[in-house]
């Protein structure tokens, strides 16, 4: 049997008041347009934007039939969230990697979402203002925009949207119940599970929301029990199904990260619970990343679990004269229970984007009980109103300056760092930043401290085992890559990391294993097969393999150029020219042109009267007639090599050492600078330039040299040149 139950305030007032719904949804829209307008001119982040984005294949395919297959089927990033996967594709679909037009659709179902919050609320209490500001504040709360702003929340603002319009379809089968309303409602709520199962929660808000303000409770003759069974029993199906499939996406992993004990997960859970609230009322200080605490005071623990109790207590207790405030309270309650990560692990202790939703539930409460704490109407004017206005003024302020925090990564963590102490992932991810804009040392300087703070986080020595490897400090980043897959055994980024170490030290076929390491723990890992083919194909002369490994990674990612490139180079140096050609001509396709242009500057790509043309065949030419002591035919090849190149380090440095044959020394020393420029970490440069100022008698730069040398591993001639007395 079904209810019917219609809001009298609805049939009054609707129609007179529809020019005032109007201005409200101008004005929410106009506000948060004004604060959070800025993003489209946002990047990405570092921090799960790969893992989303910028490094997700399947996303960056666009909505093809094999990547929304693979929607449906992945647990990948710890979720079943197919419908958040499909929106992302389109956003690639439309923008590519154009990080504004994903943050463009988060905007769009934020205002969304704060639409239908206001329709919701002023439906079921007739409240046109009341409703307004709970919408309003949703909409500009500081609080909210790390859930806006953030391209990795797409599946909180995708979540919320499809969980406020199943709370609009509910209202609509409350007025008037009716199968056709009931299954459009089960079709909303199954999209927002799809989208993140934090919506498990909602039968229960519903319950809440028949308590008040729909009183359907005081409206039915049935029982209570049967009733609501009947009615929101297969909406908890629903939810128990979501849950388990989320356990299930969640602890059926590989291994686990970090493990906080049951104790402090719950000690945090009952202080978070409190701060979530403080930073409602006072929202400054936030961040992006608030690291789990490595233990809470006692008094702490209970000064949260009594005001917890006290709160709840007092709502209880005014519940027939302000039903509101318990419905907010239990809204707030239910709703952020399952984000406190009582039952799982995790890296951080709060998150400002789990109250997304909970928050709602604290709106209600503040702006239906404020108004009851004054009798008179005329004081409500003069003192709600103007005080509401400066408050809202007050958080779009606050709102706008956290917004502009995610512009960029730099701000982004600089900014955590400022608000919280120990922070080891906004170091992490600051110096993540800085390797990416070349400032090693800086980078370096705050992998460090990460470690120092957090010696158990796999990724930072990951990280700074990457940064060895573009310093040229090898040894160092292998140490730091096997410590990282000691931590984590299946940090791929490592693998392939170490590979690239052992690579640059020409041990190749460690180099190798590190590889096929990565690639036996992700198969779809291009990096790793791309590095082997170099290593295979242009290290080990294996012209097969290398072949092999770079048209494995164009069948993963067919829009990836760059082994294009290298299957071009490889044919090349076998004098398959025409297959050469036909590898560059695709690359151009996908964009990279630049060997081809090289190539047609010189000559033309076809048929058997090509001639290979690239820089790496002219080097090596240089290279066999340095060996054969025809130096001046090297130094023409060589200078071929650096036309089409003018970034190769290894054609400066053999040119150089053609230039101390000829004995022409200051050309010399130039081109070993240039080559110790772009490629630091080379010891044989270092050596050699310091040969060259012994022969010039400048021995104290010849020993800096074999002394910088002998940090990178080699130490024969320092230890020649101590023994000589020479260097001390």
């Amino acid at each position: 049997m079904f209810v019917t139950w219609q809001n009298p305030m609805v049939g009054q007032i609707g129609r007179s008041l529809l020019p005032k719904k109007l201005i409200v949804y101008l004005v929410l829209t106009a506000l948060t347009l004004a604060v959070f307008g800025q993003v489209y001119q946002f990047d990405f982040v570092t921090f799960d934007d790969p893992v989303y984005v910028t490094d997700n294949l399947n996303v960056q395919s666009g909505l093809t039939a094999k990547a929304v297959r693979w929607a449906f089927s992945t647990t990948h990033a710890e979720f079943w969230h197919p419908l958040t996967w499909l929106s992302l594709m389109l956003d690639n679909q439309l923008y590519g990697l154009n990080a504004g037009g994903y943050h463009v659709t988060n905007l769009l179902l934020h205002i969304l979402s704060t639409l239908l919050l206001f329709w919701l609320f002023n439906r079921m209490t007739g409240a046109i203002w009341k409703s307004a500001f709970v919408a309003a504040l949703f909409a500009l709360h500081p609080l909210h925009v790390e859930t806006v702003v953030w391209i990795t929340k797409r599946k909180d603002v995708l979540n919320t949207f499809f969980s406020m319009l199943t709370l609009c379809l509910y209202v609509y089968y409350a007025e008037k119940p009716a199968i056709k309303r009931y299954l459009l409602i089960l079709l909303c709520f199954a999209c927002a599970l799809m989208s993140k199962p934090m919506a498990v929660t909602l039968p229960a808000v519903m319950l809440l929301l028949d308590y008040w303000p729909l009183k359907r409770f005081e409206r039915q003759k049935e029982s209570l029990l049967s009733w609501q069974f009947r009615e929101k029993a297969p909406l908890f199906i629903l939810s128990f199904i979501f849950t388990m499939i989320t356990i299930l996406a969640q602890y059926n992993k590989h291994i686990k990260i970090v493990d906080h004990p049951l104790d402090s997960r719950l000690a945090n859970a009952v202080v978070s619970f409190v701060l979530y609230l403080e930073k409602t009322f006072w929202p400054e200080g936030l961040a992006a990343f608030y690291p789990f605490p490595d233990s809470l005071p006692v008094w702490q623990i209970l000064g949260a679990a009594i005001l917890i109790l006290m709160i709840t207590v007092a709502a209880w207790t005014a519940r027939k004269r302000s039903p509101y405030l318990l419905v907010g309270w239990l809204w707030y309650s239910i709703t952020i229970i399952p984000v406190l990560d009582i039952f799982r692990s995790a890296l951080r202790g709060m998150s400002d984007n789990y109250m997304y939703l909970p928050s709602i539930g604290i709106f209600v409460m503040l702006v239906w009980g404020l108004p009851s704490l004054f009798s008179d109407k005329e004081t409500k004017k003069k003192i709600l109103i103007p005080t509401g206005a400066v408050f809202i003024a007050v958080l779009m302020f606050l709102a706008w300056r956290q917004c502009a925090y995610w512009q960029n990564n730099n701000d982004l963590w600089n900014q955590a760092l400022r608000v919280t102490k120990n922070n080891w992932l906004a170091l992490h991810q600051r110096g993540i930043f800085y390797r990416a804009n070349g400032r090693y040392q800086e980078a370096l300087d705050d992998f460090n401290k990460a470690i120092r703070i957090n010696p158990s986080y796999a990724y930072a020595y990951n990280n700074r085992c990457n940064t060895y490897v573009q310093l040229g400090q090898h040894q160092k980043a292998i140490e730091d890559c096997s410590k990282a897959v000691a931590i984590y055994p299946f940090c791929v980024e490592a693998y392939n990391n170490r590979g690239n170490a052992y690579s640059f030290l020409r041990q190749y076929h460690k180099a190798i294993e590190s590889y096929d390491q990565a690639i036996s723990i992700q198969p779809s890992y291009t990096k790793a097969y791309y590095n082997r083919g170099l290593t295979y194909g242009f290290k080990l002369d294996d012209y097969q393999r290398g072949i092999a490994d770079f048209n494995e990674v164009i069948r993963i990612d067919p829009r990836y150029a760059d082994p294009y490139i290298a299957l071009g180079l490889l044919h090349f140096n076998k004098r398959n020219f025409e297959l050469g050609c036909v590898d560059f001509k695709k690359a151009c396709d996908l964009g990279h042109c630049l060997h081809l242009h090289k190539f047609q500057k010189i000559g033309e790509c076809r048929g058997s009267d090509l001639q290979l043309l690239d820089s790496v065949y002219f080097h090596k030419k240089g290279t066999d007639y340095f060996k054969q002591g025809e130096y001046l035919m090297a130094i023409e090849y060589f200078n071929k090599a650096l036309i089409l190149n003018k970034d190769y380090a290894d054609a400066y440095h053999n040119r150089g050492a053609v230039y101390v044959e000829i004995a022409n020394y200051p050309r010399a020393i130039e081109d070993y600078n240039e080559s110790i420029r772009l490629k630091p970490g080379y010891a044989d440069v270092y050596n050699n330039r310091g040969i060259v100022y012994m022969l010039e008698r400048k021995r104290e730069k010849g020993c800096r040299d074999f002394q910088k040398a002998c940090s990178l591993g080699d130490c024969k001639l320092l230890d020649m040149a101590k023994q000589k007395g020479d260097c001390h």
